[in-house]
């Protein structure tokens, strides 16, 4: 969590030790000890810039109890369930073929759009850290800017996961992999379904 703007310099300072001090793992710290790690001689005034931390929402309210000040940690939100559509080649255009399954997605990782999931199949989009087996976060869009990387539907039927560049007369769907070569189609042929806002990777 951002420290708010609105703290003073010493409370941010007193923030950041806090959290590094619970980045590495290490005991919460006492009001003495705070004192000792900023260079503060005023306990009370350790109190203060604590307080204000707790109105602030960033640590716990002691309560008048002899304990450590604790980083307030925020609530896990839930992920959200989202179709999981089938899997969408990243090399040669397969189809997209529609499961009746759904997978949790990070609420982080969401827009305001409705959003589907794809799994990915080749290796066309490497250079872009796009592996096989990844899966891509799509927000639905029927139309790109220049560089994104879409789910372009070609000839009504095949999909394929690219990015894009459109030109008069022309669209390029550019692979991420130097041994391959970018597509280049009439506009008519091509329909574009989503843009990638994010992706997710299991290690087992």
């Amino acid at each position: 969590m951002k420290a708010p703007s609105s703290l003073t310099r010493r409370q941010q300072s007193v923030y950041q030790y806090l959290r590094e001090r619970q980045e590495n793992s290490l005991p919460a710290p006492t009001l003495e000890e705070l004192c000792a790690a900023l260079n503060l001689r005023s306990r009370g005034s350790m109190h203060k810039h604590v307080q204000a931390l707790v109105e602030a929402g960033l640590v716990d309210p002691m309560h008048g109890k002899q304990r450590g000040v604790q980083v307030r940690i925020p609530p896990q939100r839930e992920p959200v369930q989202l179709p999981l559509l089938g899997f969408i080649a990243a090399g040669r255009p397969i189809e997209a073929i529609a499961l009746p399954e759904h997978i949790g997605v990070p609420p982080h990782l969401l827009r305001d759009k409705p959003c589907y999931v794809l799994q990915v199949k080749g290796n066309s989009m490497i250079e872009d850290g796009i592996l096989d087996g990844d899966w891509v976060i799509i927000e639905q869009h029927k139309e790109a800017r220049n560089g994104e990387i879409v789910v372009a539907l070609i000839d009504g039927y095949e999909t394929t996961l690219k990015r894009i560049v459109q030109r008069p007369g022309e669209i390029v769907l550019y692979p991420a992999n130097r041994d391959l070569q970018p597509m280049t189609l009439a506009p008519e042929r091509v329909q574009i379904q989503g843009v990638i806002i994010g992706q997710m990777r299991s290690y087992r």
